[in-house]
């Protein structure tokens, strides 16, 4: 017996469209149906005012609109009465036809109406008003109408949204068949939003063998994706072949042949025993090219320099240590250099000398760092604007994806390039630890050859969250001309969580005894009791402590999964910072719940969402382009009927996020350690049991404790504690920036 549609169904035609998010094909529509107005709401492929349409859905209540028709499934009939056709083509739906037009063409060819369109358009001709070139217009446009509709529906039947059946129609046009029936693989490497896994699901369904050399050569490149999403520019042949294998369940054999038909058809390249995409084979060879160009010496005289370091002395009333007149020394003599150091040894004094003497020689300075929480701690330290990378840039959204094979970069998604390089004699960048291989390679190209360029990071924190160990591997060349600072500063010593931070790195068992006023060790060694004491800390016990709210607390944790991981945290957090109110408006998206109030996290660089800044009376008084992995914002707005999200970011930037780029978006009251990078709070909270030791290492703890600015609390095991510190097996990263540094250095 055939089971019976719940579905209720509705035939009638589209009287107007209120509301469509062309993005994502939600849309709110009259629909009238049995000569009763009905609101339907829904995702609706392609679909025009005056159409036929048989929708099955359910009526649904809305708290602020009332009763509506949420559509499920749509079919479109096409019109067979005279009405049915003049009311369809006076819609405005078909280029060229108004009113009057629809009139007359149905009242010419009567119920044969559609049929002359399609079969004979020629024959409209016959109407007055209608040229035989106008005619095929017409034609034309009706025609391709039907082929979006039809390739909707053929797109939709293999599971791909709707967004995305957009997508690849405007890619591929009437060729989708065959690049679906064929190589759906093709579309993983043509349209940003395919990976593998939706190009391969496609290819189950179409019944594509599991061994056949599309899937496998498409396998190697996603491979390669997940390798630069790990941090890795390049995998070594052996390991990528066992690994593709593993994941494809086929030969290794037969990953070896298609590696090699990849380099043959240059979309890999081979060097030695590595395996590169085409596209950090080229970034990091472009990236080690200019940086040995700037990497060169100015004929500066010593007498003059120390002259100058003197002044900027006497003006800033400063007193610099012999590393910091070092790095001026450094920076005043040679195009390229970098500075290093932990934390209270003096690298924000050094940039302000660095700055001064600069100024005293007349130059035009440039501050930058990789987030806009570094960049403004840069200018509240140094007094000078800073701005973040991107913006320095100018970033123009010419692509919203990331993990694309760096195919971004090369499509211009900055202003600022070789044809139009920054106008500065010096640019300093801070925070150089976070700036991975895309971001340096954006740089580096926007740099004119006799600008110097300051680089500045610790160099014993986490790397970047993208691919590439870009700060490590300039400093490793021992090419580069590199100043380590190593005097921490007096009033640094005074705290607690300086000094322990450069035990720790140092390998010291650093005393958690409580006797600091800013380093305190809570033990726990169950992870549910240890959760109980991050939520006291934080909700109860270290907002007045330190003077901020709890919001300003930040949680800062090893893991992503688990009962201590950034999603579980989160969750508990949520219900004691932000809980459910009938004041706040909430939903659900997957598996989590935003409400307005929430903090959140951007969680990938989407160049295209836009900003804007507002005046206290609404106005928009400032707009840009772009919001970054690691941005943090409030969530002031979830707007049920435009089925957007409103979240404001640092500097009153408020972000408008359509729901299908939720998934863009994280709770942030926990946030791992590596996301923290860049960031700093007046207190944060670490919790910590025992866990994998690849990740639980010296480095990672490092990062965590120098996040905090008054306070610090770590939870849990000490014995977890102290194997962290003695811990420091780090994950190896494949990077070869060093040794072309080093190559073309010697040339």
């Amino acid at each position: 017996m055939e089971e019976q549609s719940a579905f209720e169904e509705l035939e009638g035609y589209v009287e107007s469209i209120i509301y469509r998010n062309s993005d994502n094909g939600y849309t709110v529509l009259n629909f009238i149906s049995e000569e009763e107005e009905i609101t339907c709401v829904g995702i609706f492929p392609v679909v025009n005012e005056g159409e036929i349409l048989l929708l099955k859905g359910e009526y649904v209540e809305h708290p602020s609109y009332g009763t509506q028709f949420k559509m499920e499934q749509m079919e479109v009939k096409a019109p067979t009465d005279v009405v049915s056709m003049e009311r369809y083509l006076a819609s405005g739906a078909i280029k060229g036809i108004g009113v009057a037009l629809a009139a007359r063409i149905v009242k010419w060819f009567k119920e044969d109406t559609f049929r002359i369109i399609e079969e004979e358009p020629e024959r409209l001709a016959e109407v007055k008003g209608i040229s035989k070139r106008k005619a095929m217009e017409i034609a034309d446009d009706m025609m391709e109408k039907k082929d979006l509709r039809d390739a909707m529906v053929f797109l939709t039947k293999y599971g791909i949204s709707m967004n995305l059946a957009v997508k690849i129609y405007n890619t591929y046009g009437q060729q989708i068949y065959s690049v679906i029936r064929e190589n759906p693989y093709k579309m993983a490497e043509d349209i940003s939003g395919v990976g593998f896994k939706i190009a391969d699901e496609i290819a189950k369904k179409v019944g594509i063998h599991s061994d056949s050399d599309f899937r496998i050569q498409s396998g190697v490149l996603y491979a390669l994706n997940l390798a630069a999403m790990s941090g890795h520019t390049f995998y070594y042949r052996d390991e990528l072949i066992k690994y593709t294998a593993d994941i494809l369940g086929v030969t290794e054999n037969s990953v070896g042949t298609m590696i090699d038909n990849l380099t043959v058809e240059q979309k890999v390249v081979q060097k030695e025993n590595k395996v590169y995409s085409k596209w950090y084979d080229y970034a990091e060879g472009v990236v080690a090219g200019l940086l040995c160009a700037l990497n060169e010496s100015y004929g500066e005289s010593s007498d003059r320099v120390d002259q100058l370091i003197d002044r900027v002395q006497k003006a800033e009333g400063m007193e610099l240590d012999e590393w910091q007149k070092e790095a001026v020394k450094q920076a005043a003599t040679n195009g390229l250099m970098v500075i290093t150091g932990g934390p209270g040894t003096g690298k924000t004094t050094t940039i302000k000398a660095i700055i001064n003497y600069f100024e005293l020689d007349g130059c035009d300075i440039f501050l930058a760092a990789p987030t806009g929480r570094a960049a403004k701690r840069m200018s509240e330290a140094t007094g000078y604007e800073a701005r973040t990378i991107h913006r320095m840039l100018e970033v123009n959204g010419a692509m919203a994806e990331e993990n694309d094979g760096g195919k971004a970069n090369q499509r211009g998604m900055f202003e600022r390039n070789e044809n139009n390089p920054l106008e500065a004699d010096v640019i300093i960048i801070d925070e150089m630890s976070m700036v991975d291989i895309n971001l340096m390679y954006a740089l580096l190209k926007a740099i004119p050859p006799g600008t110097r360029l300051i680089l500045v990071g610790d160099v014993n924190q986490l790397p970047s969250v993208g691919p590439g160990n870009v700060l490590k591997d300039i400093i490793a060349s021992d090419c580069i001309p590199t100043v380590t600072l190593q005097k921490i500063f007096r009033q640094a010593t005074t705290s607690d969580i300086v000094m322990n931070a450069h035990g720790i790195n140092e390998g010291k068992h650093v005393a958690i005894d409580n006797k600091s006023k800013d380093f305190f060790y809570i033990k726990r060694y169950d992870a549910d009791k240890t959760i109980g004491a991050v939520l006291s800390l934080v909700v109860d016990k270290l907002p007045g402590y330190v003077g901020s709210s709890s919001f300003d607390i930040q949680v800062l944790t090893p893991t992503r999964k688990g009962l201590l991981g950034v999603d579980n945290l989160n969750e508990k957090l949520q219900y004691y910072l932000n809980p459910a109110d009938v004041s706040k408006k909430e939903r659900r998206f997957g598996d989590k719940v935003f409400r307005e109030g929430d903090k959140v996290m951007q969680i990938k660089n989407n160049y295209q969402l836009e900003w804007e800044i507002r005046s206290k009376y609404g106005i928009p008084i400032d707009k840009g382009l772009g919001v970054f992995n690691g941005d943090v914002g409030i969530i002031t707005e979830i707007n049920e009927f435009t089925n957007c999200v409103w979240v404001k970011y640092d500097e009153d930037k408020m972000v408008q996020y359509p729901y299908k780029n939720m998934d863009e978006l994280e709770l942030a009251y926990a946030v791992t350690i590596h996301k923290s990078q860049g960031s700093e709070y007046n207190a944060v909270v670490i919790p910590i049991l025992p866990g994998p030791r690849m990740l639980m290492n010296r480095n990672l703890l490092y990062t965590g404790i120098t996040r905090a600015k008054k306070c610090i609390t770590i939870v849990g095991d000490e014995n977890t504690f102290y194997n962290m510190i003695d811990n420091t097996v780090q994950q190896k990263r494949n990077s070869g920036l060093r040794e072309r540094i080093e190559y073309i250095s010697q040339l």
